[in-house]
Formats: structure tokens, sequence, C-alpha cells
């Protein structure tokens, strides 16, 4: 037995708004290579982490870096302002734009990459909680299309290898 399945697809139009308070679009992006990761800026490991592997990552690739552009897109629109989603960060590398939105942008353009967050708040309440976010860092092509992920725990020098096969 067959069972005939959709492609699927992963990425999709969005409206954000950059640490400036720009809005930018996907159609803001076009002609580049985006290195997309969902997290927060309160997350204590995973993004962190993983944004000092992007950073070290684009720093690896030297002048090829020119043409990507890495996007780090927050699940927590109630405490990632654009200020903070810029100063944060530019803490890892000016090249990585913090993008933030409403709670419905940020519900959209999650869902159009497949990416969840969800608030783990304690008995207390208040804004001191935890995000359950996803781990995947998504390589969109310059015409906005999915190419792969990548977990996050892929090292900074694996990164660099496969996007320099990409962007050369």
């Amino acid at each position: 037995m067959r069972a005939d399945t959709a492609p699927v697809t992963v990425g999709g139009p969005f409206t954000l708004t950059a640490p400036d308070g720009t809005t930018v679009t996907d159609e803001t992006y076009r002609g580049k290579w985006l290195l997309v990761f969902f997290g927060y800026t309160s997350c204590p490991d995973i993004c962190p982490t993983t944004l000092s592997s992007i950073a070290a990552a684009i720093e690896e690739l030297g002048p090829d870096a020119a043409k990507l552009q890495p996007l780090f897109i927050t699940v927590d629109p109630e405490r990632d302002t654009p200020e903070v989603m810029g100063s944060f960060t530019a803490a890892f590398d000016p090249r990585i734009v913090g993008l933030t939105g409403s709670p419905q942008q940020i519900a959209t353009v999650s869902e159009a990459y497949g990416a969840y967050g969800v608030a783990r708040r304690g008995e207390a309440g208040g804004d001191d909680y935890l995000m359950d976010h996803g781990t995947h860092i998504y390589i969109m092509n310059p015409q906005g299309q999915f190419v792969e992920g990548l977990d996050s725990d892929t090292p900074s020098s694996g990164i660099a290898a496969r996007l320099g096969e990409l962007v050369r």
C-alpha cells in the first residue's frame, strides 16, 4: 500500500518588525540566502549557543557571508520587543537580524515554518517563564524556498561548510 503525500512546504510570506522599528517582509530578503532560527531572548541555553554557532559560521564564511542573511525570529513577542531583539542579536553578530511582531504575526510565521513556541509558566505566573520551542535552523534559497534544516547543535564548522557549498 502506498500513501500519496503532498510535498511539505516550509516558509512563506511574513510581515515582522526589525530592531529599528521598520516593517520587513519575506520579500525584503529576496536575493539572499536566509538562515532562519526561532527562539527567544530569555532562553537560558539553546538560543545563545545556536546564535554563537551561527555568528562563528558567518565569520568563517568570510566574503561569502554577504550572500546570506541570518534571521532570529522570536517565539516570545510579549517580552521580545524590537529593541530587545536588536540588543540581543548584536551581542552575537550585528549581521544577525532579530525580528518580532504581534502574537498573530509570530503565530503566522511560526506556522509557515513549522516552528513553535509554548510558554511554560510556573505557579506564580508573571513574566518569569520559559518557552518550549523548536531547535531547527532553516536554510532558504534566494527565491525564498526551503533548502534544508540543520539541528541547532550543528557545530559552526558544519553550518559554515554547508552554507559555503550552497552560496558559492
